[in-house]
C-alpha cells in the first residue's frame, strides 16, 4: 500500500486564512503563509489553498500570496478557487504553486479539464467536487456549494479522469465541519471506480476518522482544516496514531 497523506486545506479570503462549518459560518484563523510553514514543519505531506475572495482584486491578491507561499513553504500544495480559464491557471503555477485545483469551472465547461491536461500535464490538475448526498444520490453544487446542479458525483468525477485530470478532491457537504467522520462508504465508491487517486474532504473531527477513511473509504489522501488549524489534532500525533494503526504514512 502506498503511503496515505494527510493535507491540511486552508481557505483564503483578503489575505487570511478563514473556516466556516457546512459552508457558512465564516471566521478568521490566521496567516496562510505562517500556517502553511507550520503544517510543513510538523510533517504535512501537502497543503490546499482554495482563494474564496470573489473580487478581481482578490485575485491579483491571491497570485501574489501564492509567490509568498512558495518562498516559505517547502512540499508540494494545490491552489484552487476562481480558475476559469487556462491564463488564470497558468498565472498561480508561473508564481510557484504545485498543482491547480477548479471546481464549478469545470464543471460548467468540462473541456476545460482536457485543455489544462495538455497544457500542463495530467499530474498538475486537481478537479474539486462539492456534493451533497439528497435521497439517496449525490448531487454536484458549484459556487461554493450554493448552486444544484444536474451532475451526479459517480459519473462526473469519472468522466473527469477521463478528461484527464490526475486526482479528484470530493467533498461531502453533508460532513463539511460537523466532524462526525468522512463520507466512507462514498469515498470507497469513488477509490475502486478511478485509477486516480481520490482525496478525502469533509467530516475530519477524530484521529479514528482518519483511519477509516483509509481503511474503510480506500482514500489516498484526507483533506482537513478546523481540527489542525484549531489544534485539536497535531499532525504528528495523527501520523504516530495512523502508523499504530496499520496506515502508511510518510
Amino acid at each position: 500500500m502506498l503511503a496515505k497523506r494527510i493535507i491540511p486545506c486552508l481557505d483564503v479570503r483578503d489575505g487570511k486564512v478563514v473556516k466556516g462549518v457546512n459552508f457558512v459560518n465564516i471566521r478568521e484563523v490566521g496567516d496562510p503563509v505562517e500556517m502553511g510553514a507550520q503544517y510543513s514543519r510538523e510533517g504535512a505531506d501537502e497543503l490546499v489553498y482554495l482563494d474564496i475572495t470573489a473580487s478581481h482584486e482578490g485575485r491579483k491578491l491571491f497570485a501574489d500570496l501564492v509567490e509568498r507561499i512558495a518562498r516559505h513553504i517547502n512540499i508540494p500544495f494545490t491552489v484552487g478557487g476562481g480558475i476559469n480559464e487556462l491564463a488564470d491557471a497558468e498565472r498561480l503555477l508561473s508564481a510557484g504553486a504545485d498543482k491547480i485545483s477548479i471546481n464549478s469551472a469545470a464543471v460548467r465547461n468540462p473541456e476545460l479539464i482536457d485543455q489544462m491536461a495538455r497544457s500542463f500535464g495530467s499530474q498538475f490538475v486537481v478537479v474539486a467536487i462539492d456534493a451533497r448526498l439528497e435521497n439517496d444520490r449525490w448531487n454536484v453544487y458549484l459556487n461554493g456549494g450554493r448552486i444544484k446542479t444536474e451532475r451526479e458525483l459517480f459519473s462526473w468525477a469519472k468522466e473527469a479522469q477521463d478528461r484527464g485530470c490526475g486526482e479528484i478532491l470530493f467533498t461531502s457537504m453533508n460532513h463539511d465541519g460537523v466532524k462526525q467522520g468522512f463520507a466512507c462508504e462514498a469515498l470507497a465508491h469513488l477509490s475502486q471506480m478511478l485509477s486516480i487517486p481520490v482525496i478525502a474532504s469533509g467530516g475530519a473531527g477524530a484521529k479514528e476518522h482518519f483511519v477509516d477513511v483509509f481503511h474503510k473509504g480506500l482514500a489516498d489522501a484526507a483533506l482537513a482544516a478546523s481540527i489542525f488549524h484549531f489544534r485539536e489534532i497535531t499532525i504528528p500525533d495523527l501520523k504516530d496514531f495512523l502508523r499504530q494503526h496499520r496506515v502508511p504514512v510518510r
